[in-house]
């Protein structure tokens, strides 16, 4: 299987402040894996990094075996981005703004529109998607963003804290969706403080702890370390989901 996404000795430091600390990780098509931490413990300048919005200071990430600081544009052509504050244009309706994004991404127009209307049915958005979305409620917005990432089937989609705010109903969509997109043979790459939503969806976890990879691994080597030795993880975890 190929490996997707890997990320070899990976530093970020933000002035004297090391705000990532050497990571390393491999994931593989249909990988869905659950990046753990408290606020300020690294989460999000990883996946700024991993998206190119960073640029590391030491260390590579390698998407599909293309690195991105030397060829962003072709790293980038494959990575769908959800960032956890949803940004859309709010003169635009919501189908204004996926022919906008699918435009980005120069997808023929006869694929595309066949595209965001498979889209909108999977997110079910179709009541709402030709008001403008300045109308559009926190859940709604959030759910466009979604399908706007969606549109040039990213092979890896990166996810950062994207269930804060959901309502339970797009919760339940994206949820289902991201679970989808995962068997169909993409990687999830998912930042959470919520331990509960990571094992519910993941099947790989990551625990970052001030910028250090503290565990990484399956459910079953989750498991076991829970198991092995109930105060190591266990209060790890009460601390991570405080």
């Amino acid at each position: 299987s190929k490996l997707m996404l890997k990320l070899i000795n990976l530093v970020k430091k933000l002035g004297s402040f090391t705000a990532v600390n050497n990571i390393n990780l491999e994931l593989f098509p249909g990988d869905f894996f659950g990046f753990i931490g408290q606020n300020g413990a690294g989460k999000t300048t990883t996946i700024k990094m991993i998206t190119g919005l960073y640029t590391a200071t030491s260390g590579k990430v390698l998407i599909n075996g293309t690195d991105i600081s030397s060829d962003p544009v072709k790293a980038k052509s494959i990575i769908g981005y959800i960032p956890d504050q949803p940004f859309i244009y709010e003169k635009m309706t919501g189908r204004e703004f996926l022919f906008f994004s699918g435009g980005l991404y120069s997808i023929p127009k006869e694929i595309l529109t066949k595209k965001i209307k498979e889209t909108i049915d999977t997110l079910q958005i179709g009541p709402w998607i030709d008001k403008r979305t300045e109308e559009y409620s926190q859940g709604m917005k959030q759910r466009t963003v979604i399908a706007s990432a969606l549109l040039h089937e990213p092979a890896l989609l990166v996810v950062d804290e994207s269930m804060i705010g959901l309502d339970p109903q797009s919760a339940f969509v994206v949820k289902n969706l991201l679970t989808l997109c995962a068997t169909n043979g993409a990687v999830i790459f998912m930042s959470t403080h919520s331990l509960n939503v990571a094992e519910e969806l993941c099947s790989r976890f990551g625990i970052i702890k001030d910028g250090y990879m503290i565990f990484e691994g399956d459910k079953k080597e989750l498991e076991k370390e829970k198991g092995s030795d109930h105060k190591n993880l266990e209060s790890l975890f009460l601390e991570l989901t405080r």
